[in-house]
């Protein structure tokens, strides 16, 4: 009877502890989609929040900013990173959507070191992506063939870029990457090769571009005497909840914005001296 009674109860057992861990994983694991330009930053503070609460997963994934924010509004994942404000979105919703502004990122335009040129004014940089400037030897540079590789168009990034620098216009077709890591790499492999990325994406393998003299630092973004920059959003489907919540107050926390942020070359938000609106409008 004892045995009997025994295996009854380590059946009922088993149940109710496999209830619970279904419990727990699916309320133990949430999924952050979007920009590459905020990926490297979410992913190295969800190691370190995993790594401090363990049974806590985040899953991190890149895509673009347009997909972060088409997913997190359809229901998809629980939390949409982009390099847009959700109202520069077209098919967007964003009065559905509760925005977490976790970060700044500067974008800088990136040559192949060939090219012969560190200064460019923002009329000529504006006239390579149209099309307009063929030659590197036309803004001071060698006789090379400019190479223009433009960020995908749902890519955060390239809104940006197209915003401040173009005008609003659209880029010349040109090859196009999902990646600003790619974008980097094929910039440093192909001679009188330009495009664009976030300050955190530039290394050694390539080199910056000054714009009418201005360098792209972090201490120009702070003032916006640097113009090329945008917020980084973590976008949710309304208030966030449970863990979705607590990952985002830990994104906010002093061990990331005093820390993380600014090892990974992104300027904490509350070091900006300025705010602009999605508009654009800086806010007094």
């Amino acid at each position: 009877m004892k045995t009997k009674l025994f295996i009854l109860f380590s059946f009922v057992s088993l149940l109710s502890l496999s209830g619970c861990a279904s419990w727990i994983d699916r309320g133990e694991s949430i999924t952050a989609v979007g920009s590459s330009a905020l990926q490297p930053l979410v992913e190295t503070a969800s190691e370190a929040y995993q790594s401090e609460y363990p049974g806590r997963f985040i899953n991190v994934q890149g895509g673009g900013s347009g997909t972060g924010l088409s997913q997190v509004q359809a229901g998809a994942v629980e939390i949409g990173n982009s390099d847009l404000f959700a109202e520069e979105k077209k098919g967007i919703d964003a009065s559905k959507l509760v925005d977490h502004k976790v970060a700044v990122a500067g974008i800088t335009p990136i040559v192949n070191k060939g090219v012969g040129v560190t200064d460019i004014s923002l009329e000529n940089l504006r006239k390579i992506f149209l099309g307009e400037i063929t030659n590197w030897s036309e803004v001071g540079g060698k006789d090379i063939k400019i190479v223009i590789l433009n960020r995908a168009s749902g890519s955060g990034t390239r809104a940006t870029f197209e915003k401040w620098v173009l005008d609003g216009q659209t880029a010349i077709r040109a090859q196009e990457q999902d990646s600003s890591g790619m974008v980097r790499s094929i910039v440093s492999d192909t001679p009188g090769a330009i495009s664009y990325t976030a300050f955190s994406y530039v290394s050694d393998d390539v080199a910056t571009l000054n714009v009418d003299g201005v360098e792209p630092t972090d201490e120009n973004v702070t003032t916006n005497e640097w113009k090329i920059w945008s917020y980084e959003h973590m976008y949710t489907l309304g208030e966030p909840k449970e863990l979705t919540k607590d990952f985002l107050e830990y994104m906010l926390s002093e061990s990331v914005q005093g820390e993380i942020v600014e090892q990974l070359g992104y300027i904490p938000v509350s070091k900006m001296k300025i705010e602009r609106d999605w508009e654009g409008n800086l806010i007094n």
